[in-house]
């Protein structure tokens, strides 16, 4: 069976990619304990359509 975190991260800048480097910390983060990176859910959008939260996803083997 598999079991599901979701990690809130904040998006800044115009960009999604100039995301801080937050979100390599927490990958590397779970990695090391187990989960693994599947990918991530927009969560906040402002009025124009930008990023401004996603959620980290991560999978466990339970």
């Amino acid at each position: 069976m598999k079991a599901y975190t979701y990690v809130e991260v904040k998006v800044s800048g115009y960009w999604m990619s100039m995301i801080s480097h937050e979100h390599r910390d927490i990958i590397d983060d779970y990695a090391k304990r187990g989960y693994r990176y599947v990918g991530y859910i927009p969560t906040e959008m402002d009025t124009n359509g930008k990023l401004r939260s996603i959620d980290l996803i991560f999978e466990l083997d339970v």
